[in-house]
């Protein structure tokens, strides 16, 4: 799975192409917004405004508005077990 991370003017996007199944993205997003996961530290959430699921499986992308960086999601992505998880 390739992720490509852009910034835009009210946050961070993250295009996931490949071997994505969409409803693996919206888990990861309900894990960060049910403060099930471990992938950001608490700062890094508390910036995050929102958080949108688009596409489809071999497409998808999230959009997270709110103050944050592109270095931020970066690590947050890194560190996420569901999406690092074989």
């Amino acid at each position: 799975m390739n992720k490509n991370l852009f910034k835009t003017k009210d946050g961070v996007k993250i295009s996931f192409i490949g071997t994505v199944k969409k409803h693996n993205i919206i888990k990861m997003v309900e894990n960060c917004a049910a403060g099930e996961c471990e992938c950001m530290s608490d700062e890094t959430k508390n910036k995050i405004t929102n958080m949108q699921v688009s596409g489809k499986d071999g497409s998808v992308a999230l959009h997270l508005s709110g103050d944050i960086s592109k270095e931020e999601i970066e690590t947050a992505l890194a560190n996420s077990k569901l999406l690092n998880d074989k």
